[in-house]
């Protein structure tokens, strides 16, 4: 894997800020990005250890006008991984990784708001999952034919945890389609083999353009989702997130991707870990915008 990763080429930082810093109204200092929803300008980001939602301009300065803290007082509390957005029906998703349904089955939902992110209710995501903290990290909308689909990106590889989740090459997207009671699962999407992340921990789709990230890899893929099935219709190719000097990850906690434009990305990133390196506090709890290069030629 390091000689991979290696080998990539790096995006390209345009711009970036601790969310804590630009942001007033925060109950809690500890802010735990885990997915952003670049919308209308404005950046939409969601926290796995906060129900609220917050808006952030594209400035990423405390004195954009457009920041603040939407208040959640219903639904779920915790464990939110990722937010999306419906264009027809002008509702949101925010996406909770995993909880326990019935005894011994566990499953990922998702909330729905309207447009003026008032709750409006919950639904499953009719996939089992093997375990509770490895489940669907990333969520995206599409629409074929008339129809809203929403996607679901596994955490681990082959949608497995422990060890076997993180063997590269098995990258997996279930798809979705609202059913009387859940969204039923009606697809699945296979990532290219060499698309060699040890996890994925986000997902964003426009037109035919689709980003992935992982945290572990600190990397970025892009590839074409074919129009009209359930397809990746090329390779793709995969950049690094900016390392350090001598070439170390310092993008270690990278949790959500969403397009700006058909070069930029902006991405959120969770807290780091004790275990991580020190490195990666430096740019944890923080919302990046980054350009994507010209591909090198081989």
């Amino acid at each position: 894997m390091v000689a991979t990763q290696t080998a990539m080429q790096q995006l390209d930082l345009v711009k970036e800020a601790k969310i804590f810093d630009i942001l007033e109204g925060s109950p809690d200092p500890r802010l735990e990005a885990s997915g952003v929803l670049a919308k209308d300008g404005l950046f939409y980001v969601i926290f796995d250890n906060l129900p609220h939602i917050a808006c952030i301009g594209p400035e990423l300065s405390r004195a954009a006008r457009d920041n603040e803290m939407i208040m959640q007082e219903r639904g779920h509390r915790c464990g939110f991984e990722d937010i999306a957005y419906d264009s027809r029906s002008g509702r949101f998703y925010v996406l909770i990784e995993s909880l326990r349904r019935g005894r011994a089955k566990f499953m990922a939902a998702v909330q729905e708001y309207d447009p003026n992110f008032r709750y409006i209710g919950s639904a499953w995501l009719d996939f089992p999952l093997d375990r509770p903290n490895k489940g669907l990290e990333g969520l995206t909308c599409v629409h074929r034919e008339g129809q809203t689909y929403l996607l679901g990106l596994c955490e681990g590889n082959r949608c497995k945890g422990g060890a076997e989740g993180r063997v590269p090459g098995g990258g997996r997207i279930h798809v979705f389609q609202r059913g009387s009671r859940n969204w039923d699962r009606v697809g699945k999407i296979r990532l290219p083999e060499t698309v060699l992340f040890e996890d994925y921990s986000g997902i964003a789709v426009a037109d035919d353009r689709i980003a992935v990230i992982s945290q572990e890899s600190s990397a970025l893929w892009l590839g074409r989702l074919a129009p009209d099935g359930w397809q990746v219709i090329d390779a793709g190719t995969s950049y690094a997130l900016p390392r350090d000097a001598d070439g170390s990850i310092v993008y270690g906690t990278a949790e959500g991707v969403s397009w700006i434009a058909p070069n930029q990305v902006v991405m959120v990133s969770d807290k780091a870990k004790p275990k991580q390196d020190h490195r990666c506090r430096a740019k944890d709890q923080s919302i990046h915008i980054f350009r994507i290069p010209v591909p090198a030629r081989p």
